[in-house]
């Protein structure tokens, strides 16, 4: 039978605000908003303490923002499972043990699954020894405006990528003040396409490094590419 938490199950979808809201963590207690500074978040959810997938994660993220990877970017990361402050910090010990990086980030404290309930975090599959749900592998890149611009849910038994999702940040903070989209496997200071909306004479105007236009066979100048005006 599933938990009776789960039928209060809701969750955020891109271009939602992400309401504002107060919690404990390992670095006492804070609001979103007050972490974010106004600049980009990540807010991203393990599902338990003292995991092996989770040290992993959690240690490559500490390595990631110790080396300003986050912070050159203008992100705070964020990180949230449903286990308590002091559970956090004496497996911080642990993630300091494997990965030799000093933890540096905050990990929020949601014993009571109110924020996991309200973003759409559970799993009906993975239960504490209470049997109340898990966090799943969720990430949240939220806009200075508080605003979804990315999610993404893994399963328990796969760990993230961060190097991705910082490919993708630097797609998303590139597309929201430039008019182009990112291409397959772009990454920053590679070329991008103009977006379709754009006309090639405001393009001219838009992009004064140029741009090209692939000849296809429909004969449609859609495919336009220019390069990375923040390279």
């Amino acid at each position: 039978m599933a938990s009776p938490i789960l039928k209060n199950k809701r969750g955020i979808t891109l271009g939602d605000k992400i309401q504002d809201f107060s919690f404990e963590s390992t670095h006492g207690p804070l609001t979103l908003s007050e972490h974010f500074n106004g600049g980009w978040g990540i807010l991203f959810s393990h599902p338990d303490d003292f995991t092996p997938i989770c040290t992993t994660e959690l240690g490559e993220l500490a390595r990631l923002d110790n080396l300003g990877e986050f912070s050159r970017r203008n992100v705070k990361v964020i990180g949230l499972s449903c286990n308590d402050v002091e559970s956090h910090k004496r497996w911080i010990q642990d993630i300091k043990a494997y990965s030799g990086e000093d933890v540096h980030y905050p990990i929020i404290a949601d014993k009571s699954r109110e924020i996991a309930v309200e973003l759409g975090m559970l799993s009906s599959d993975d239960l504490d020894k209470a049997g109340l749900p898990l966090t799943v592998r969720s990430v949240f890149v939220i806009g200075p405006d508080l605003a979804i611009k990315l999610t993404l849910t893994y399963p328990a038994s796969t760990g993230r990528n961060f190097v991705e999702i910082l490919r993708v940040v630097d797609s998303l903070q590139l597309t929201s003040y430039q008019s182009l989209a990112t291409p397959v496997n772009w990454v920053k200071g590679e070329k991008a396409c103009i977006v379709p909306s754009v006309s090639n004479e405001a393009a001219t105007e838009k992009f004064p490094k140029g741009f090209n236009i692939v000849d296809l066979p429909s004969g449609k100048g859609y495919l336009r590419f220019t390069p990375d005006p923040s390279a």
